[in-house]
């Protein structure tokens, strides 16, 4: 999740909300591509999640990462809590769950690059202090007690909401991890398109890219568990956005949703301020009550926006959030399938013609049966296996279309990135299948063995 946000002044007027997220539109020559990706870390021997503090921690991890790889330190309260360098971050899921946010790169080829090495600084300090890290969609077994909770102010904030607006969403703080991409856009017309394709064909990459078959030590009954779990978390920030489709969709209108979507807490000096429940719109009044009198700026407006979750949310570019977590090799496949899907226009028509005639029942139907079935999903004449194949062709043929070569231009495109999307279509078997099939086969139901199988 997000590290503070900054650099906004005072709002003015109520149309700076809007004007905030115009202001992300770039022409194509800057479109850049963000890659973020979580993963678990855990205690060699015992298999226990990782606490924050200790000689095998959390807090040692980032520790290193700054002393032996040149990050600079993101602090709270005097507690290590992220790192930056070059434009990326390094941040903690509320459950430990280390995330770099990448930075803003022009190709795949380069934030592959920037995955791997990560994943091997990473790595090397895991394996000197008895460490390892696993990216899955949901946490296998353990508990959500045993699961610690990040000294960051706004993860206390809302642990304790969670608990009033749904019945999953400390399961989602704690247990569930993540792999998004952020695009960009060139125009208000630009985002409406990119968000329209983005939230219609979210099941596909749900589907793809389903990774969580097995929680508190059993199977679940899901394919994706993660998926599951954000549609039992908080109704007012989740979900399909269904207004997304209707006529007139633009900055106004995802401005008008996210000012009705209650807030977690304000930020000020150093502290998460608690505005649980209260409006944004009575901030712009200066009636907040959590600080009376006072009004928003830029930078609160932006902090709001990273509490909003449904399945793609626009900030100053846009975020695809329908994907678990998973396997190396597939960390550079999901900027693969959306920057071919959306930065080729040929692409990005040919997608919108593919979902734009579908109702909002049908779209839900589809984001559940992703979820449940995998590519063996089916809603109404919709064959989720034949969307995801098309979807992966025209994916790319975008990458082709950019034609951004790399390994010194030994590697004609970035098609390549999504060799691991079109195994999955060959076979019909996505990672939770084959976690499924080892846990019934070789692991003969001891899960424990998922770690030395699945670990980076």
């Amino acid at each position: 999740m997000s590290i503070p946000q900054q650099g906004g002044g005072p709002i003015e007027r109520q149309a700076d909300l809007a004007g905030y997220l115009e202001d992300g539109c770039k022409p194509k020559d800057d479109w850049r591509i963000g890659t973020e990706h979580e993963k678990f870390g855990y205690c060699q021997d015992s298999l226990k999640p990782l606490p924050y503090d200790g000689e095998r921690s959390i807090k040692a991890v980032l520790e290193a990462l700054r002393d032996r790889h040149g990050w600079a330190p993101v602090e709270e309260q005097g507690h290590i809590i992220g790192l930056t360098k070059d434009g990326a971050n390094v941040s903690l899921e509320p459950g430990g769950a280390l995330e770099l946010s990448g930075a803003p790169l022009e190709t795949i080829h380069e934030t592959c690059d920037e995955v791997n090495q990560h994943l091997r600084e990473v790595k090397d300090i895991a394996d000197e202090i008895g460490v390892g890290f696993i990216g899955l969609g949901a946490a296998p077994i353990w508990s959500h007690d045993e699961m610690p909770l990040m000294p960051k102010g706004r993860y206390k904030l809302m642990d304790a909401y969670m608990q009033k607006v749904g019945s999953m969403g400390r399961d989602m703080m704690r247990r569930t991890c993540t792999v998004q991409v952020n695009l960009d856009f060139s125009s208000e017309a630009d985002m409406v398109q990119k968000m329209r394709v983005a939230i219609g064909l979210q099941p596909v990459a749900t589907a793809l890219f389903a990774n969580s078959p097995f929680f508190e030590g059993k199977k679940n009954g899901q394919k994706s568990w993660r998926s599951r779990i954000w549609r039992d978390l908080d109704a007012d920030r989740t979900g399909i956005v269904p207004f997304v489709f209707d006529e007139g969709f633009g900055f106004e209108a995802w401005a008008d949703y996210a000012l009705d979507v209650p807030m977690y807490f304000v930020y000020r000096d150093g502290v998460y301020h608690d505005a649980l429940g209260q409006s944004f719109r009575d901030f712009l009044k200066g009636e907040l009550p959590a600080l009376p009198g006072e009004k928003p700026t830029l930078s609160d407006w932006a902090d709001h926006l990273t509490t909003i979750f449904p399945e793609a949310r626009v900030k100053k570019f846009i975020e695809m959030r329908g994907a678990d977590g998973g396997p190396w090799r597939r960390l550079c496949a999901l900027p693969a399938f959306w920057v071919g899907l959306c930065y080729d226009q040929g692409a990005l028509d040919a997608a919108w013609d593919l979902c734009k005639d579908w109702d909002i029942e049908t779209r839900e139907e589809l984001r559940i049966a992703a979820a449940t079935d995998g590519l063996q999903a089916k809603v109404g004449g919709i064959s989720m296996h034949d969307l995801a194949r098309e979807c992966v062709s025209i994916a790319e043929s975008g990458l082709k279309a950019r034609a951004r070569p790399g390994a010194g231009g030994l590697v004609p495109d970035e098609t390549h990135f999504l060799n691991a999307l079109k195994e999955s279509i060959e076979t019909g078997h996505v990672p939770a299948d084959e976690l499924l099939a080892d846990y019934d086969g070789e692991w003969q139901g001891d899960l424990t063995r998922i770690y030395a199988a699945y670990s980076y």
